[in-house]
């Protein structure tokens, strides 16, 4: 539906109950005021109220905007009318690995700005990476059935022993934090190494050699992460930081 510039009001229904006041009837408020629209915003205060409009309507939910006279349509559908993309849920994207990267970044440039008052250093690229496991792991943690489950579709380890899909975000959090604080290398290292390892030979194995279309559970396992490069790399990351710790540790002894 091809939108109007000269359109400039509309009819806006949603739910505004005392035990209940409809998120998506607030964006969509939202949305029409930022395109510039007057917005006859109408409070559908009762269940029923609500369920008399539905039926009235022909609809099965709310909230409903009409735009001169013409039914538009719930939040989704007010975003396509103005030519908005809208998110479908079982899309791949790498929206969370981004987000989780660089937090994770600036992060571990604050920590260098406050220890050393700059922040390209050679700590702050370690800090970047232990922090990065450490929030992965916490994405990991929050439901570990589901990562779990999502895990043994290409961890070549966890097919084999079940359990260590539980005990892998375990490993990465306590790798990240001995990591952030130059504590215990010796357990930290071993433990990235290993995960890191199995991690990158499962993720090749199953994108570059079997060729198939995964989810990553990197994010949990109700991401919609794909399985690829960006796995394959936050692995490499892991034994990058083993080794180098490693080096670092025996160097410093």
């Amino acid at each position: 539906m091809a939108w109007d510039q000269s359109q400039k009001s509309a009819v806006l229904y949603r739910m505004v109950m005392p035990d209940h006041l409809c998120p998506y009837g607030l964006k969509s408020k939202d949305l029409l005021e930022r395109q510039g629209f007057s917005v006859d915003d109408r409070h559908l205060k009762t269940r029923e109220e609500t369920d008399a409009f539905m039926k009235e309507h022909a609809v099965d939910t709310t909230p409903q905007t009409f735009i001169d006279g013409k039914r538009i349509g719930g939040y989704d559908e007010l975003r396509e009318h103005f030519g908005q993309d809208v998110k479908d849920e079982d899309e791949a994207s790498y929206q969370p690995v981004i987000a989780i990267f660089a937090t994770a970044f600036l992060m571990a440039l604050a920590f260098s700005w406050y220890t050393f008052e700059t922040v390209f250093t050679i700590p702050a690229l370690e800090w970047f990476i232990a922090i990065s496991m450490c929030i992965l792991a916490v994405q990991k943690l929050q439901d570990v059935e589901s990562f779990s489950t999502m895990f043994l579709n290409y961890d070549l380890l966890a097919r084999r022993w079940v359990r260590y899909g539980y005990l892998y975000p375990i490993g990465e959090a306590l790798a990240g934090i001995l990591m952030i604080a130059g504590a215990l290398i010796f357990i930290a290292a071993p433990v990235a190494l290993l995960i890191g390892t199995v991690g990158a030979v499962s993720v090749f194995k199953a994108v570059y050699v079997d060729k198939r279309e995964l989810k990553c559970a990197c994010v949990g396992g109700r991401s919609n992460v794909p399985l690829g490069f960006v796995s394959l790399t936050e692995n490499l990351m892991m034994v990058a930081m083993a080794i180098w710790m490693s080096a670092k540790m025996l160097w410093i002894s």
